[in-house]
């Protein structure tokens, strides 16, 4: 198999949407930005924005209400037009958001920066924030001088900044005047954001400061080399059993069944999903919250991969290696899966054309129960903006517009792919096919993506059969997606002690599956991260959720 470039492996991570913890930093942030009360309770709830979907070519495959995407099983071939005219007035706007590629050609040697700049009518200066500088880098911008601030912030929902809501709620525009109910209709792009996005961001003192970056509802998914697992004896309606059994037949000599990464603690968030276990929080019809760390299910499925990893499944380095190193892995198939972002889907199959046959898992069944898939938060983070005058926060609110055009549109072919015939060319059934300059100069370098972006949809360019699998696994699956009670609800001992609080569930968890320690270990450690701050998160996190009812 050719070698994979690092900028490819970090393109396939940030499409995929892997949300990285790291605990420990920033537990020291300054409070000097906190102070607010950012809870919803006891506040006059700002409308969400009107959801207007956008006008654009119809899907061949459909979506549904339940969370199914729209599937594209060609590219467009008459393109709308989904902004009037240009956004800018001539100006300078300094941005700033994550980035998972590599650093892109400054500026004046860069043909897709001018390119986009032309189009939106301003200069942009950007600040990009490799994924392992960002929590560092926040804790500098979220300490400083308001003034030097950046226009245009992304909050990128990978990672658990301290006291984050409480520098939005006193640092950004309050966004509620220009974007709440009918308002955005001034900005049609951003009106066709669906409600679930807003919905998952959440309210800020129950005002809206940000405007989500949308995702599919599936979550984390267990990425499979189907023929390794079909020719193992995988088949549709798999018990618990049935996939030890496989993952056991597909492991031998230097292939293992089960690949893992360092942060994922052996995958947990899909077994857990299919023992039917809460993810993360749960919330009873009354409205109490409970932590899914304390439901039964969550604990079988920690000792249900300790037994995966004592039968010799997982690769030995399951603690240690990173995530691009385990996506090498898996593509020169020493791995069998790979726990990975719904939305990985592109760079899996791209990158695996004739050397193996990406597909989503199933869930499998426990005890007789079908399993269920984990549920997203349809918001990939959010994006903020500096507090200034009405005119200026109108002319920034233009800019996202433009780039959150929807898929099927003039404006989004130019933010993903560049000029036809500079950055890419058409592929036979007309998609774009980039081109070696389109390989360095694109919106993965210069990640405007994580800016604002339009509603995702399903699209493999040149591969129909795989839309049309991905959709139909879908179908399958997304009714039994389980939901985190808590997204766009505000806790202020999570805002404060999240990271570290999780740190101690997660270390105990990757112990357990690693046999350091003991299942017994598991209650002690709930019971102390309970103690620790866990019930306040319930209380915060139920009151949160009664007001938003």
């Amino acid at each position: 198999m050719p070698r994979m470039s690092r900028r490819t492996l970090l393109r396939s991570m940030a499409v995929g949407g892997a949300a990285v913890s790291v605990p420990g930093l920033l537990t020291a942030c300054s409070t000097e930005s906190g102070g607010g009360d950012v809870s919803n309770a006891g506040k006059k709830l700002a409308a969400w924005p009107a959801h207007t979907p956008a006008k654009g070519p119809q899907p061949d495959l459909a979506p549904t209400d339940a969370g199914v995407q729209a599937g594209y099983t060609a590219y467009p071939a008459d393109l709308v037009k989904s902004v009037s005219r240009t956004p800018g007035d001539g100006s300078t706007i300094k941005v700033m958001s994550v980035s998972f590629g590599t650093p892109p050609k400054p500026a004046s040697a860069n043909r897709f920066w001018a390119a986009v700049e032309k189009a939106l009518g301003v200069k942009i200066e950007y600040t990009i924030v490799a994924q392992a500088d960002y929590q560092k880098k926040m804790a500098t911008v979220m300490a400083a001088d308001p003034d030097a601030l950046p226009d245009i912030i992304n909050l990128f929902s990978g990672f658990v900044l301290p006291r984050e809501a409480e520098f939005v709620q006193r640092r950004a525009e309050d966004l509620t005047p220009y974007l709440s109910g009918a308002a955005i209709a001034d900005y049609p792009n951003l009106a066709n954001i669906p409600t679930h996005a807003w919905r998952d961001m959440g309210r800020i003192g129950g005002r809206i400061h940000g405007i989500p970056l949308e995702r599919p509802l599936p979550g984390s998914t267990l990425w499979l080399n189907q023929g390794l697992f079909t020719d193992a004896g995988m088949k549709e309606g798999w018990t618990s059993t049935d996939f030890a059994a496989v993952a056991k037949r597909a492991t031998g000599g230097r292939t293992y069944a089960l690949g893992a990464a360092a942060n994922s603690l052996f995958g947990n968030a899909v077994h857990s999903a299919a023992h039917n276990a809460p993810q993360e929080w749960a919330v009873t019809e009354a409205g109490a919250f409970r932590p899914g760390c304390a439901d039964e299910r969550y604990k079988a499925s920690i000792a249900f991969q300790a037994e995966l990893r004592k039968s010799g499944c997982y690769h030995p380095d399951a603690t240690s290696i990173s995530q691009i190193d385990l996506t090498t892995l898996y593509y020169n198939g020493t791995v069998g899966s790979m726990q990975d972002g719904f939305g990985a889907y592109l760079p899996k199959f791209r990158e695996s054309r004739g050397k193996l046959t990406p597909a989503a898992a199933l869930p499998y069944s426990v005890d007789g129960e079908p399993g269920g898939i984990v549920a997203a938060r349809r918001s990939f983070g959010y994006t903020v903006l500096k507090k200034a005058k009405k005119e200026r926060i109108e002319l920034l609110l233009r800019v996202l517009d433009y780039l959150a055009a929807p898929f099927g549109s003039e404006e989004w072919e130019l933010v993903h792919y560049g000029v036809e015939g500079t950055h890419f060319t058409r592929g036979k059934d007309g998609s774009p096919q980039p081109t070696e300059l389109g390989e360095v100069e694109n919106n993965t370098n210069l990640p405007l993506k994580y800016l604002a972006e339009g509603p995702q949809v399903l699209f493999v360019p040149g591969m129909p059969e795989a839309v049309r699998a991905l959709h139909a696994w879908q179908q399958k699956t997304v009714p039994r997606a389980i939901r985190n009670a808590s997204y766009g609800l505000q806790s202020r001992t999570k805002n404060a002690q999240g990271t570290t609080l999780r740190a101690l569930l997660d270390d105990t968890v990757t112990g357990i599956v690693a046999g350091r320690l003991p299942l017994s270990e598991w209650d002690a450690a709930v019971k102390k991260w309970r103690a620790r701050g866990g019930d306040r998160m319930a209380e915060e996190f139920a009151k949160d959720f009664a007001a938003n009812r």
